[in-house]
């Protein structure tokens, strides 16, 4: 049994995102309204607030708004507005067809939004609640929950300093039990405690399976001649094969950078897809070729989304705590946002959470939050976006844009339809046989590039002798089981070269790097088999993004 020290706080919230600094920077102040204390930390596993958020980002200011009304004052790194919108089908790897915008949803309509860098408003929010006395502590990990009678109590952080057997090193340190009246959590899409809990509370028995994207993301300085600052550009079609849902985005954002990106739909179909490969294809094509060329690439990152919208929404309270943002799944994917919807999920958390703590109440089942959330214009938002995601799954790209379109243009998302995609993204590969193997070309170094350079420019760094943090339940299945029928995915889904199948003494052999780990947890969500459990590595471990 390991002696740990112990912290009671008020409230711990998990992740330093926008939905966890929303919640924190909002309870802050009505602390403070009240002249009441309130003792609140913030638990970040990067290595400083912004580390490891990843986002394309055109931001919506409507939660900012009403969060910190005087945003711009307080100088909030949100500085390029949208001047443009432009919008492709890519009909091959040559032509582009553009879509007038009354054609398209008018959820991809970006008027009076910002390109901005959600790392670096990340670190200007944890500014602001640390101004507010919220204690925040970056490199800690949450490592495991605490649940005593049936009731979440706290958390407890990640051991530092041990092996990759699990034994003590020198200046072995234990984590600590932070103890709260009231626990959030707030760590991104496919949270390992979020997952924890939707399985444990059965918070998702009423829900549809939640559905995945992974998202690439590239930073690249360009010419100043090629450089629009403020245009948006959003399109889909090639290079994802017909029955593979996704779309790529290129944001001028300032100082003659553009940020460059890909998001594939993790319910593919067949196991010979790579969605890095499919991404550095993708900047061949004369729209973002005629941009990129004679550029720099200065950053590289990818991480999953969950987009499965409204009928994938878990319960998002259970005793003891809530589960906000893109823990629970509140991106609006009619839009390609979330952080808006994740913020307004946090505010009102910290608005039900402060009333039971005035009301003298603890641990309890903060059944209110359902009925506050439903009553906000985030909740209206999803479910007025309800269908767009499954429709798209159901009908294919052009039939179900066209529905989209239809449903969101003229009927504001009222059409009297119901469309869910009850099978899990996982269980969508067919078998290896059944499937095209798809013949990538190799990066030229220009345009296109490798995991490992790629990985490289993502600052990712873990402390080499530590226990692995992608756990397999069977260690026989990649290559008895996955290797067989698939082609074992794993190493094409992930973006960051972790999965190898080597040849080891005349054998094939499962190989995981785990340090080159972006932390994306398209493993955890894609593996055919449910063999790869993603947990934390040791605090500060992953990525560290300067300005994604």
């Amino acid at each position: 049994m390991v002696d740990r020290e112990t912290m009671e706080f008020d409230v711990v919230i998990v992740g330093a995102g926008p939905a966890g600094l929303a919640t924190a920077i909002r309870l802050a102040q009505q602390a403070q309204e009240k002249q009441q204390e309130c003792m609140i930390c913030v638990v970040e596993k990067g290595s400083e607030v912004g580390a490891h958020i990843l986002s394309g980002a055109v931001f919506e200011t409507t939660a900012l708004d009403e969060l910190l009304p005087n945003w711009q004052e307080l100088g909030a790194p949100l500085t390029t507005k949208v001047t443009s919108d432009e919008i492709y089908w890519f009909n091959n790897d040559s032509k582009a067809t553009a879509i007038p915008h009354f054609a398209a949803p008018k959820t991809f309509h970006n008027t009076d939004n910002y390109i901005v860098s959600m790392g670096n408003v990340c670190r200007w929010l944890a500014e602001q609640a640390e101004n507010l006395g919220v204690e925040i502590f970056p490199g800690f990990s949450a490592h495991s929950l605490i649940i005593e009678d049936d009731t979440v109590k706290g958390i407890i952080t990640g051991d530092m300093g041990l092996d990759s057997n699990g034994n003590e090193k020198d200046g072995f340190m234990p984590g600590m039990e932070l103890r709260a009246k009231y626990t959030v959590f707030a760590e991104g899409c496919r949270g390992h405690l979020g997952k924890q809990l939707i399985n444990q509370f059965a918070l998702d028995q009423d829900a549809s399976p939640q559905h995945y994207g992974l998202g690439f993301k590239e930073i690249w300085q360009i010419d100043p001649a090629k450089h629009k600052q403020g245009t948006v550009v959003h399109g889909t079609g090639w290079p994802l094969s017909a029955d593979t849902n996704g779309g790529a985005f290129m944001y001028h954002s300032d100082n003659n950078q553009v940020v460059v990106g890909l998001i594939v739909d993790l319910n593919y179909s067949n196991p010979h897809l790579s969605p890095f490969d499919e991404f550095q294809r993708m900047k061949h094509h004369p729209i973002f070729k005629d941009v990129l060329a004679g550029g720099e690439r200065i950053a590289y990152g990818a991480r999953a989304i969950a987009k499965g919208g409204l009928h994938s929404l878990p319960k998002m309270h259970f005793p003891g705590g809530l589960l906000v943002g893109c823990d629970a799944g509140t991106l609006n994917f009619a839009k390609i946002k979330g952080n808006h919807t994740a913020m307004k999920s946090g505010m009102i958390a910290a608005e039900v959470i402060f009333s039971a703590l005035t009301n003298e109440q603890q641990h309890t089942d903060l059944v209110d939050y359902s009925e506050a959330f439903k009553q906000s214009w985030a909740y209206k938002e999803l479910y007025q976006s309800r269908n767009f995601g499954p429709v798209m799954h159901k009908l294919g790209k052009f039939l179900g844009g066209a529905y989209n379109t239809l449903d969101q243009n003229i009927f504001a998302g009222a059409l009297p339809f119901t469309f869910k995609d009850n099978i899990p993204d996982h269980a969508t590969l067919v078998d290896k046989n059944q499937a095209s193997v798809i013949d990538y070309p190799k990066p030229d170094g220009q345009l296109s590039f490798d995991k490992l350079s790629s990985v490289f420019l993502s600052n990712t760094n873990h402390e080499e002798s530590q226990p692995c943090h992608l756990k397999l339940k069977n260690s026989a299945i990649p290559i008895d089981v996955n290797l067989v029928k698939f082609d074992e995915p794993a190493q094409r889904y992930c973006p960051a070269g972790v999965y190898e199948i080597q040849q080891i003494a005349g054998k094939d052999e499962f190989v995981i790097n785990a340090q080159n780990c972006v932390h994306c947890k398209t493993c955890d969500i894609k593996d055919p088999s449910q063999n790869i459990t993603w947990v934390t590595p040791e605090g500060a471990g992953g990525p560290n993004y300067p300005n994604m």
